[in-house]
C-alpha cells in the first residue's frame, strides 16, 4: 500500500480533509492534494517523520504493512469439480484494491481443473461476491446438499439447472427444480475473478 491510498483511507475514516491533514503537518493543502493524487511520492524525512506519527504508523514498511490495508478473508477450498466437502477455515488475508474491496466478499481457493476453459486453474483463488442467485450463465460459487462446494456455470433452463464445467473431460449436472430445492442445490456466491498465486 502507498501514501495516497493510506491517506485516502486515513480521510476516509476519521472524516478529515486535506485542509486538516495540512495543518497537522505544517504544510500547504496542495502539497496533501499532491500525495492523495499519486502525483508526489518522494517526502522529505522531516515531514514523513509527522506523518508517521499522525498515521500512527512506521512509514518505513509503509508498503508492505498497514492497519488501513484492504484484504478479504481467504476461506478454505472450492472444488473446480465435484465431491469435496466444504471447509470455511479461514486461511488468512488477501489484499485487494479499494475497489475490490467494495465489490466482493472472501476468497476461496480452487482444487481441480473442471473450469480450466474459463481461465480458472487449480491452485487460482477465486474472489467472490455473496450472493444466493445469479444470472443464467453465469459462473458461480454453489453449495450442494449442505456440504458440497463447487464452482460451475449456472444454467438456467425451463424444467432444470444445470451446472456446467468448463472442461469437456468434466460432466454437466442436471437438477430438476424439485432437486434444486430439496437436496438443496444453492447459489452461495458469484464469481467475479480468479487470481493466481505467484510464489516467489
Amino acid at each position: 500500500m502507498n501514501i495516497k491510498e493510506i491517506l485516502q483511507e486515513y480521510k476516509r475514516q476519521n472524516h478529515v480533509t486535506n485542509d486538516v491533514i495540512a495543518n497537522r503537518l505544517g504544510v500547504t493543502k496542495s502539497t496533501v492534494s499532491r500525495w492523495c493524487s499519486g502525483q508526489t511520492k518522494r517526502i522529505s524525512s522531516d515531514t514523513m517523520e509527522k506523518l508517521s506519527h499522525l498515521l500512527n504508523l512506521d512509514l518505513e514498511q509503509l508498503t508492505r504493512i498497514s492497519e488501513f490495508a484492504f484484504e478479504k478473508p481467504l476461506l478454505g477450498v472450492v472444488k473446480a469439480g465435484y465431491g469435496l466437502l466444504a471447509e470455511e477455515n479461514l486461511e488468512g488475508y488477501i489484499s485487494v484494491s479499494e475497489d475490490d474491496y467494495h465489490k466482493g466478499d472472501y476468497f476461496l481457493r480452487v482444487d481441480g481443473d473442471s473450469m480450466i476453459h474459463a481461465k480458472i486453474n487449480n491452485g487460482d483463488l477465486l474472489y467472490v461476491q455473496a450472493c444466493n442467485d445469479v444470472p443464467s450463465g453465469t459462473i458461480a460459487v454453489v453449495l450442494i446438499e449442505h456440504e458440497e462446494v463447487s464452482v460451475k456455470r449456472v444454467i438456467k433452463k425451463e424444467k432444470y439447472m444445470l451446472l456446467e464445467a468448463a472442461n469437456p473431460d468434466v460432466e454437466t449436472r442436471v437438477y430438476t427444480y424439485k432437486e434444486v430445492e430439496q437436496l438443496p442445490v444453492e447459489v452461495i456466491g458469484k464469481v467475479l475473478y480468479a487470481r493466481t498465486e505467484i510464489n516467489s
